[in-house]
């Protein structure tokens, strides 16, 4: 489990296709840290078991299921990623409820920059954005944010620049593809008042 708080942006160094997977190899001091074989580190809102751990890089296996889902199917040598180490239950939670179990991706429809924040806009399928909920919690990329806006098909948030500086999505622009995870509360509600009376 993960809070949506960003620790560092590390980068994808490596990248080995193994037919039905793909092994990345990922720069990251802060989180390799601590890190060792088995632990769970969230790449960029993707919930990844470290393999290996060589000075500060850490390896992980990216299965065919998360290569379609996710924004990792692009992987390649050279990009940015936000890491999150597991949370530890003996500290806040300063997001919200993260699992690193990708929902699908959204992209990138709006950039507006203002003084004091960014607001980014994003095409969402409709299938996801009924999850979504003005002032709810929403993951992009990793990253634990408040919905400011949502319709059929897309949402927003405001950014202030501490998030745009130490996350990736201050480099985003439009057409950008991201990974979104949306409130898992939401999605229980939803499979428990399937099949009751109306």
């Amino acid at each position: 489990m993960f809070t949506g708080i960003v620790e560092e942006q590390g980068m994808i160094v490596a990248v080995v296709d193994l037919v039905d997977s793909t092994r990345l190899t990922i720069l990251g001091p802060l989180a390799t840290s601590d890190a060792t074989s088995g632990d769970s580190i969230s790449v960029s809102g993707v919930c990844l078991t470290v393999v290996d751990v060589v000075n500060d890089t850490f390896t992980t296996d990216v299965m065919r299921e998360t290569l379609a889902r996710s924004s990792l199917g692009k992987a390649a040598v050279g990009v940015p990623v936000n890491l999150e180490r597991a949370a530890r239950v003996d500290s806040r939670l300063g997001g919200h409820i993260v699992q690193g179990h990708v929902d699908g991706t959204a992209i990138v429809a709006g950039i507006e920059a203002s003084k004091h924040w960014t607001t980014l806009s994003f095409a969402i399928d409709p299938h996801l954005s009924r999850y979504i909920a003005e002032k709810g919690s929403i993951t992009v990329d990793g990253v634990s944010l408040t919905v400011v806006d949502v319709d059929d098909a897309s949402f927003s948030v405001s950014l202030i620049p501490t998030t745009l500086e130490v996350t990736t999505l201050g480099a985003r622009r439009v057409g950008d593809v991201v990974n979104i995870e949306v409130d898992v509360i939401a999605k229980y509600v939803e499979r428990l008042m399937q099949g009751r009376a109306t």
